[in-house]
């Protein structure tokens, strides 16, 4: 699931080489935080958090396959 947000990110910011990925354990959840350049955040947030929203609905799109239950942050 990381590698489909890291994917989703790189496709999106003007630095892909410093976006990163990182899994945690939150009780049930696996959390993904993604960490972008301070420039390029406003890409991967969007207009009203639109592009955001877009991301973690494929994330819970994609975890239903996997019986999993994830949550993307924006660090």
């Amino acid at each position: 699931m990381s590698e489909l947000v890291l994917f989703i990110a790189k496709s999106l910011v003007d630095a892909p080489d410093q976006v990163t990925v990182e899994t945690r354990q939150d009780g049930d959840y696996t959390v993904i935080e993604l960490h972008v350049a301070e420039s390029d955040m406003g890409k991967v947030i969007g207009k009203q958090g639109r592009i955001a929203k877009a991301i973690r609905t494929v994330v819970k799109a994609a975890s239903a396959r996997e019986n999993g239950k994830y949550m993307v942050e924006i660090v």
